[in-house]
Formats: C-alpha cells, structure tokens, sequence
C-alpha cells in the first residue's frame, strides 16, 4: 500500500519559482494538489509512456467495470468494517484515479480482471530515482508483482504485496484475493482506508485515512479534489444553477459564464470577445496552442465584460479587484472565487471561478477539462472571493 513506499521528495521551491514566472504569462496554473505523487508519476510513466499526469474528472471518466467494483465495495465494506461509517463510491474514486486513472487504458474485464499489462509500480529497489531510498523485501514471491527479488506496488489502488496480504478481500465471489482485480482491489482499498472503525463522513478522520495510504500533503489534497468532484456528480449537485433570484450584472455575469459550459479548457485563452486558440504551455506541460477555448481567467475576463467590467487578464491580479471575501459562507452568485498555494499570499493565486450559489462555481478547471459546474471545495487553497458586482 502506499503508505509503506518511500515519500516522495518534496520540490516546492523550484516548481514555486517556476509557477510564479507562468503566471506572469497566463492566468492559470495546475495546483500542487492536481498533479500526482513523485512516486505515482514514476510508476504511471513507466506504463503509460504519458508523464503521469491525469487529468479531468467526473463520474463519466471511471470505465463502468471500475464504477461498479467501488460502489460494490462501499456496498459491501459493513461485512468486513461494522464499525466503519460513511466509505462511499467517489471515496474509492478518489484514491484510484490518482493511484492508476481507473485503470484506463488496460483490458478490464466484467469480472473485474484488469491485464493487458497488468498494473505494476516502480521496482522499489533503492535506486533513488523519485525519492526510492529504501529496498523493500519480497514477500510474496514474484506472484502478484513480477519480482522474486523486490516488491512493486500492484493494480489500480497499488498495494504492496504485503499490505494485500492482510488487507486484500474477495469482492466478485470466485475465492481467490486478486489486486489486479478491480471488485478484489476495491473492497480491499475500503478495508484499509476504514482502518478499525473510522467515521469517513468527517472530514479529518477521511483525511487521516487518506495520508495512511501516501504520507504525504500533496497526496491528501489531490485525492480529497477528486473526491469532492466524485461526490458532486453522485449527488447531481453541479447539474443546475437557479437564476431565478439573480437580477442585473450578477445575472449577465453568470449567464455568460453558464453559456459557455462544454467549451475546451485552453491553457492561455479567452478573453473579453470570447474563446480563443491558447498558448504553450501550462505546469504540466499540456498546451493550449491548438484548442480553442478559455482558462480560469480568460473566462472570468470574458463573463464580467459581458457586464461591462473589464477585469485584469492574471487570476492573481483579479483578487485585488472589488471586496474582498475571507470565508465560502459568505460568498454570493457572481462573486470571484480565488485559490492559491499559500493562505493570504495573493501573488501565489493560481485559479479564479466565478460562484453561482449553492457551493457551485463556474470553472474552467485545468487542462484536459471543459467548462463545467464544480463543487467549491473541488480545488485546494481556497483563497477568498472578491465581490466585483
């Protein structure tokens, strides 16, 4: 499991400085928390040939295979943990998108059976690449990992062979404990994120359980992301927004910004006349050269001219526009809603949504995303707001 590999090794200070001269050119930035763990890259590079970085997200993005085996587990999870309250679908969601991105790209079968590769970590042998300091013993032979001679994190939740060993569980009936099956891997994720009896409904016994599966920040707040997306597209919660108390600027606001849902996410487009081709490249280093369409700010720019008010084209710079908000409870529709790497450091803002009321934004999330209705706890960060209107 991932709580026993090396943590990876912490780079703030350089992608720091690198993400402070990108913001100068564009709007946007891919927080921390959107990218995977060092040790997660490493492992997804290795058999994706792709840098690791997944991005995207909503319940349409899990393969039905996938989707099934997490709502089976959380199903299933009172046999195993009685004592354990709130383990749900988009908690699994969570941890396997940023573990293996649901394992797409593989051959799943209905049964749950992932091959076609199978799903294999780095050899956590001491190499030192990506913080891999410490040799891990085998322990089971090479059977589920490959390696007679050292372990691999295995499957779309990547336990290590030990970690399966006394945590890994039957889930599709055909007695046989398999991590690269996805039913199995599940219900076995949900035995261990339940520990001896967790209540996953509050939010620091979630997050504990969380950073026992990677012991790192980072890692916590990535996963904690696609949870609060997960949870919204399980609840309907981002479908709708009601403009029927919206009057004004706020409502020409926000029904421009509406309007343009389902419009690409463009690294450096957008502005004040609409969607335009964006520009190379963002911190993950997708490029918004060939895609027509906004990013957090260009949609920003383009919903507020829409009501006449020109806003600067750097989310950072737009946080010094208007009233400040300092908490979400006080947030109103058409407010901005800012996000940044350090609480109360306007300059480290990296992403701007526009609030449309009832703990929605508007939001053009990140590279590989279309305009959509996100939760306003799906980022990490939270920075305030600003009151233009």
């Amino acid at each position: 499991m991932r709580a026993r590999r090396p943590k990876p090794r912490r780079r703030r200070a350089k992608w720091g400085c690198l993400l402070i001269v990108l913001l100068t050119a564009a709007s946007c930035a891919a927080p921390f928390s959107g990218l995977l763990s060092a040790t997660a890259q490493l492992a997804n590079q290795e058999e994706e040939g792709n840098g690791g970085i997944q991005l995207g997200g909503s319940a349409a993005d899990i393969p039905p295979t996938m989707l099934a085996a997490y709502k089976k587990a959380a199903q299933l999870i009172g046999r195993h943990a009685p004592k354990c309250h709130g383990m749900a679908w988009p908690v699994l969601a969570g941890i396997a998108k940023v573990e293996s991105n649901h394992a797409v790209g593989r051959t799943i079968a209905k049964n749950g059976d992932i091959h076609q590769p199978r799903i294999l970590g780095v050899l956590l042998n001491g190499s030192g690449a990506g913080g891999n300091t410490t040799t891990f013993p085998d322990t089971d032979g090479g059977k589920w990992d490959g390696s007679a001679q050292r372990e691999r994190a295995v499957g779309p939740f990547q336990f290590l062979p030990s970690t399966w060993e006394s945590n890994g569980r039957d889930a599709n009936g055909d007695k046989e404990r398999d991590p690269h099956n996805a039913f199995d891997a599940a219900l076995g994720a949900a035995v261990y994120l339940c520990g001896n009896g967790r209540d996953l409904t509050k939010t620091r016994q979630l997050k504990t359980a969380i950073f026992q599966y990677n012991h790192s920040s980072e890692y916590v707040n990535n996963v904690s992301n696609w949870i609060n997306q997960y949870r919204a597209a399980a609840t309907g919660s981002g479908k709708g927004v009601d403009l029927g108390g919206v009057s004004g600027k706020t409502r020409k606001v926000l029904q421009a910004a509406l309007s343009q849902r389902g419009v690409s996410y463009s690294w450096g487009g957008g502005n004040t006349k609409g969607p335009t081709t964006g520009t190379c490249c963002s911190p993950s280093g997708k490029s918004g050269a060939g895609i027509k369409g906004f990013d957090c700010s260009g949609l920003t720019q383009y919903a507020f001219a829409r009501a006449g008010i020109r806003l600067p084209r750097v989310a950072s710079a737009q946080a010094a526009k208007g009233q400040r908000i300092t908490s979400k409870a006080s947030l109103k529709p058409g407010d901005l809603v800012f996000y940044g790497y350090a609480p109360g450091a306007d300059s480290t803002i990296y992403h701007v949504g526009i609030y449309a009321g009832n703990g929605q934004m508007i939001n053009a999330a990140r590279p590989g995303t279309k305009i959509r209705l996100d939760p306003v706890d799906a980022m990490s960060g939270f920075a305030g707001g600003a009151r233009v209107l």
